[in-house]
């Protein structure tokens, strides 16, 4: 099991920016992520910065932790500036990032641009193309691609990924299509849990709704004669109806992780606290979790 942790783009970099960054990394957290949004519900009249800026500063004020996105979509991405951003990320962190990559919704993200919202269907369209598109441009040297939605002409992208065959896909789907996708592309596997299980859902319910897609998951590889378990899957806490009480105590996040664990979870991802939003956890919990709860987890 590993411990990961999620940083909103929220903070000027020059004042507490860059601590909550490093912060992370001594406090020993396997990757530190942070959402690829324009803007994210409660937070879309305050201060919020972009992603890729975001995660190159973080690369060049650490040295060890992994970094990444969780989510990137195509909601307001082209593959072809992305594999180009990535590559770039990636160099300069010396191969340290990790691209979790999703349909998107059809939230502020989805209209900024001045389209309409796409349907559920037109967005996993976009994600079947996108995906295979962005695995290409980070592989090949030069792509050229004429898709419905996307197209490169004799893009380059030299000289490629310090990370070999290119930085590792963390794809976040539930449904058949987005599980084949994880299944030929991705590195890991995201989930939230069950959506319609936040409101009313228990957690009995969550667990069996995360078993059904791991079982998916496995499906969908072994129809391509892959081994699920070269996958990583990742839980983003939060999300499900037991919402904050993980971070309530070490005890309770010791209970959560290890049943997750159970059920073929291998990495668990919490939100660094944030005063006055749903992720006001306590700082001094979140802390003792990272530098005490796998270990008891695994004692």
């Amino acid at each position: 099991m590993r411990l990961s942790t999620v940083i909103l783009p929220i903070r000027r970099w020059h004042d507490k920016g860059r601590e909550v960054w490093q912060r992370a990394e001594e406090l020993g957290f396997h990757t530190a992520y942070t959402y690829d949004h324009l803007s994210w519900r409660t937070f879309r009249d305050t201060t919020w910065f972009g992603a890729v800026p975001t995660l190159t500063a973080a690369a060049a004020a650490t040295r060890r932790i992994r970094l990444g996105t969780l989510v990137t979509s195509p909601n307001f991405r082209h593959p072809v500036t992305l594999a180009k951003d990535l590559m770039t990320l990636d160099d300069i962190s010396g191969g340290r990032v990790t691209l979790g990559i999703g349909a998107g919704t059809t939230g502020f993200d989805a209209t900024v641009l001045g389209q309409d919202p796409w349907s559920a269907r037109e967005r996993a369209d976009r994600l079947a193309e996108f995906v295979p598109l962005l695995d290409r441009l980070l592989t090949e040297p030069a792509v050229t691609h004429r898709g419905t939605y996307y197209s490169a002409d004799e893009a380059r992208n030299i000289p490629g990924c310090v990370q070999r065959p290119r930085l590792p896909f963390a794809v976040a789907v539930t449904g058949p299509r987005g599980m084949k996708l994880a299944a030929r592309h991705g590195q890991a596997w995201v989930t939230t849990g069950d959506p319609a299980l936040f409101e009313s859902g228990t957690p009995e319910q969550s667990h069996a709704a995360i078993r059904g897609q791991i079982d998916r998951l496995g499906a969908a590889c072994a129809a391509i004669d892959r081994d699920p378990g070269e996958l990583d899957k990742v839980l983003l806490t939060g999300f499900t109806p037991e919402r904050d009480r993980p971070m309530s105590s070490v005890d309770a996040f010791v209970d959560f992780a290890g049943r997750h664990a159970e059920l073929g979870i291998t990495e668990i991802v919490v939100h660094a606290p944030i005063p006055d939003s749903d992720f006001d956890t306590d700082p001094a919990v979140y802390e003792r979790i990272a530098t005490e709860g796998l270990a008891q987890l695994r004692a």
